[in-house]
């Protein structure tokens, strides 16, 4: 009988396990076609939910504070919340292979190569983003508590850490089903009370609001460089799209799945986004949420805070998941419930460093500033492969480690995807500028920040080049 890459009985697992409420049987393992199900539209909320967020609030506002006018504002956020195309663009593969992102990247770097990549890019980043996140809500749900008397301690810490972590890896454990169907109740609870916080806001904009002195000359695009880096960072961020499509029946429309994953992240980005621009006009947002908090009626603010940690738990619960998925695929033999209660606990340890360890987090900080110039190069080699292939992968192909393989490659490495991506990581690492790095090229240009285009553009192009030099781009196998 045929072993599933985690352990279980592929032909043995009962067709219609993936419903919500019960836990998911599948790991990385092909979905067979008796067992697809749902339409394009459901991705819709499953994005929203995470996207419907404070942090959107908080990015806007920071777009204010670094001297863009309310107009230029608008348009970074508009253009980099774009890049969701490209998250909706990559979920089409999920469908066609019926697998996991991370085993379809066997395709871009071989079965060796995308190990490295894979235990980088969906493992290693993947728990820092947990442990920021869970700091932001835990320090959100610490301040309510302060509110409520209660005093201020380590076990309070580590007990609000462990709340918040352990319903994050619950929802991750009970998997796709479960996390489609409660991400459409939470996206209307979310939106509900962040649409409350907008009228508030609103009332209280300058529409007037002009900046105190308008930036000129090269500063004023290194301003709005930086500006659309940050806002592009988010999207540029969700590798794990087709982890999230790879249950929809295999000749779902491509362009429904690109554009409802789009949709469901790109409009409540824009939209909140554009609020905390405007909340800049008239309040404080150096510190965000007690300037949120000082135009709120008393009644709403334990709402505000219970929805930061839902959004929370919505945004890491799918980033949890796919990590468990991440740990298999490089080769870890754990179910993946355990491999999500690994990363979990990982994720955990981080958060609790976090906040007890100040330099920790200031440390973290400032390497999530740079984690665009890796993901970046990353999504423009999985876009590019799925455009050489015309989206054809053949799942049980991918799952194939063997030496015979056809994602074999020379010594288990595709050196088009390698080559393409660590060249595309280290063009956009000269390019960039934050305030803890300043490339080389970036310093000669006056702080310029050139690190989504130059990485994403270079990338994909190098790919496509390296590809056909080298011969690794097969006659794909049409199994439609």
């Amino acid at each position: 009988m045929q072993r599933s890459p985690q352990g279980t009985d592929t032909a043995a697992t009962a067709p219609g396990r993936d419903r919500a409420g019960s836990v998911e049987s599948r790991g990385i393992d092909v979905v067979p076609a008796a067992e697809r199900h749902g339409t394009a539209r459901e991705l819709f909320s499953l994005w929203a939910a995470p996207n419907v967020s404070y942090l959107s609030f908080v990015v806007g506002g920071t777009l204010v504070l670094m001297g863009m006018s309310l107009a230029e504002a608008m348009a970074v956020i508009v253009a980099g919340n774009s890049f969701w195309l490209l998250t909706g663009f990559i979920a089409v593969s999920g469908p066609a292979a019926g697998t996991s992102g991370s085993v379809i990247s066997r395709a871009m770097y071989g079965v060796v190569g995308n190990k490295v990549v894979v235990a980088l890019t969906g493992w290693l980043i993947a728990s820092l983003y947990l442990a920021l996140n869970w700091s932001a809500a835990s320090t959100a749900g610490l301040g309510l508590a302060a509110r409520l008397g209660l005093p201020r301690s380590a076990a309070l810490d580590a007990a609000v850490v462990c709340l918040i972590a352990g319903i994050t890896i619950l929802i991750a454990i009970f998997g796709h089903a479960t996390i489609v169907r409660l991400y459409g109740v939470l996206t209307v609870l979310l939106t509900l009370v962040f649409l409350t916080l907008s009228a508030l806001v609103l009332a209280h904009a300058d529409w007037s609001y002009t900046p105190a002195g308008p930036l000129t000359g090269t500063q004023h695009l290194v301003v709005l460089a930086s500006g659309l880096t940050i806002v592009a960072s988010a999207p540029l961020s969700y590798a794990n799209s087709p982890d999230l499509a790879r249950y929809l029946p295999q000749h779902t429309s491509g362009r429904a799945i690109t554009l409802w994953t789009a949709a469901g992240a790109f409009l409540p980005s824009v939209a909140f986004t554009a609020i905390g621009a405007l909340a800049a006009t008239a309040l404080d947002m150096s510190d965000p949420q007690t300037a949120l908090e000082s135009i709120m009626p008393p009644w709403f603010v334990p709402a505000f805070v219970a929805a930061v940690v839902v959004n929370t738990v919505a945004n890491n619960g799918i980033t949890a998941y796919s990590s468990g998925l991440s740990m298999q695929s490089i080769g870890v033999r754990l179910p993946r419930t355990i491999a999500v209660l690994v990363i979990g606990v990982m994720g955990t340890v981080m958060t609790l460093f976090a906040l007890l360890v100040f330099d920790f987090l200031a440390a973290v900080n400032t390497m999530m500033e740079l984690v665009v110039v890796i993901t970046g190069p990353c999504m423009a080699v999985y876009a590019t492969d799925i455009i050489l292939r015309r989206n054809r992968y053949d799942g049980q192909q991918l799952h194939d480690e063997s030496r015979t393989s056809p994602f074999w490659y020379r010594g288990g490495v595709n050196w088009p995807g390698v080559l393409a991506t660590l060249a595309g990581i280290g063009a956009a690492t000269l390019c960039a500028g934050s305030t803890s790095w300043a490339g080389p090229v970036s310093s000669a240009m006056g702080g310029l920040n050139l690190a989504v285009p130059v990485g994403v553009l270079g990338s994909a192009v190098l790919y496509g080049a390296l590809t056909r030099a080298f011969g690794t781009l097969p006659p794909p196998t049409d199994r439609h």
